[in-house]
């Protein structure tokens, strides 16, 4: 797959998330405007949740936008994460991903 580069002026929005009782800030971005087609996702964790966690979520922030970037739709993503039991993301990733389809994000 070829990566598509997203524009140099684009939409994002930048929203806070609670998971594991933790305070998240997420920032999209958006290929188009109207915030349709997300392209790249920004996580930051709490400063109390360590450095560690902090680093791992940036990680996998930067693997989520890189495969939006090579075409894999959102809904492929958030169905590949981690679910706990009832079906509800495991994980901070898929929390985010499931705000993301869930809630056309308005800035």
């Amino acid at each position: 797959m070829i990566r598509k580069n997203l524009p140099a002026r684009r939409s994002s929005v930048t929203f806070d998330l609670t998971f594991w009782d933790q305070p998240w800030q997420v920032t999209v971005g958006y290929y188009d405007m109207n915030q349709t087609e997300p392209g790249e996702v920004f996580v930051n964790a709490s400063r109390r949740a360590g450095a560690d966690l902090d680093v791992m979520t940036r990680d996998a922030s930067i693997l989520m936008s890189l495969a939006l970037q090579h075409g894999v739709p959102l809904e492929t993503i958030a169905g590949a994460l981690t679910r706990n039991p009832s079906g509800g993301p495991g994980g901070i990733m898929g929390a985010i991903a499931d705000r993301m389809k869930v809630v056309k994000l308005k800035g």
